[in-house]
């Protein structure tokens, strides 16, 4: 049974817990923006728990606990109890008076399946992406897309070799691959990859994101297994998602720089704008003089940085650098609620008070 969200466009029993936090402070923005997001999800909340029962803890301060540990690089959910036991501020955010008693940290752990199963994640993204559509803070024609290497929670001794490994492997013409006969017994979804050809292979996911060129906001997110073709493959998933008008660009670096990913590009009518490579004979570059010598194209190379600063916020001192989940679709959820609390934390700076 769903538990009540008292806080939920309510007034708190103890009004000076409300009044000790300040009046300038960002969290009171993005308590804000989050309590608009979850009220939107609320029919979806209520199709996932059952209408009789134990009354379990509101999901909507399962969320707003989980924001908090993104927006403030708390390592575990553990710690993040620990803290709501004796913070104020974070016991104003969640919606708890000062008197109540803090959870058990397996609430996460049983209530995680139910919020991804109903894609709540997923949901809450959207949401705060529409409240930033309707400040007008996203461009709807110019984004950039990229991906960045998550280093999962097992080692590269837990990888053994399949029993049962298939007959035909899923490289070139049927080669077997290491991911086909190989896999880890801590975290069978996890791929031995590296991003650069000097760096160690290390067990690991691949997170995706979509960013709009005028403010850096995340449009989009996704989390894959590791392979050398799924930063393409998740761009183009990701692209038949956006909203977007006509004659829309997409920035990239020379990773994408591939005749079926460009050409996929403008089969869905968006203007490919790939970093390329010096002329060689070796890496061939597929973009027309047209595409290349725009106006356009400087301006989203210039632009295509920002995506990288949202890699470089969510990795550092966050839960990103090494994900302490097990299974892609763990991962991924936690990948998005990163990308909603990065959004959340950017809009707080571009809306006025």
């Amino acid at each position: 049974m769903r538990g009540d969200d008292e806080s939920q466009g309510a007034v708190f029993s103890y009004v000076g817990l409300e009044q000790r936090v300040p009046k300038d402070h960002p969290l009171r923005a993005i308590r804000r923006m989050t309590d608009a997001a979850l009220q939107e999800l609320d029919a979806q909340f209520e199709s996932l728990y059952a209408r009789r029962g134990r009354p379990s803890i509101a999901p909507e301060k399962l969320i707003r606990a989980q924001l908090l540990q993104a927006l403030y690089s708390i390592r575990s959910e553990r710690q993040l109890m620990e803290q709501l036991d004796y913070n104020l501020l974070f016991r104003w955010f969640v919606g708890l008076n000062i008197d109540d008693p803090v959870w058990d940290v397996t609430v996460f752990t049983k209530n995680r399946e139910r919020l991804i199963e109903g894609e709540i994640a997923e949901q809450l993204l959207l949401a705060v992406v529409e409240q930033a559509r309707a400040a007008q803070l996203l461009s709807e024609e110019h984004f950039t897309v990229d991906g960045t290497l998550i280093q999962a929670w097992a080692n590269r001794r837990s990888f053994r070799e399949k029993p049962d490994p298939p007959e035909r492997g899923t490289g070139a013409r049927g080669r077997k691959l290491l991911r086909d006969t190989h896999e880890s017994s801590t975290d069978p979804e996890a791929r031995l990859y590296k991003k650069s050809g000097a760096a160690t292979a290390v067990p690991s996911y691949l997170g995706h994101v979509v960013t709009e060129n005028r403010n850096g906001l995340i449009v989009d997110a996704l989390v894959t297994q590791a392979s050398t073709t799924a930063e393409r493959e998740a761009a183009l998933a990701m692209t038949d998602r956006l909203r977007r008008g006509p004659g829309s660009t997409l920035g990239a670096d020379k990773s994408y720089q591939q005749e079926q990913f460009v050409a996929g590009l403008r089969g869905r009518g968006m203007v490919p704008h790939v970093a390329q490579y010096e002329p060689n004979p070796k890496w061939v570059n597929w973009l027309t003089h047209d595409e290349r010598s725009g106006e356009g194209f400087a301006i989203s190379q210039r632009k295509r940085k920002l995506v990288e600063k949202v890699f470089g916020w969510a990795k550092q001192d966050r839960p990103l650098r090494q994900v302490k989940f097990r299974g892609r679709r763990r991962v991924d959820w936690l990948f998005r609620i990163v990308a909603a609390a990065h959004n959340l934390l950017r809009m707080q700076k571009l809306i006025p008070a």
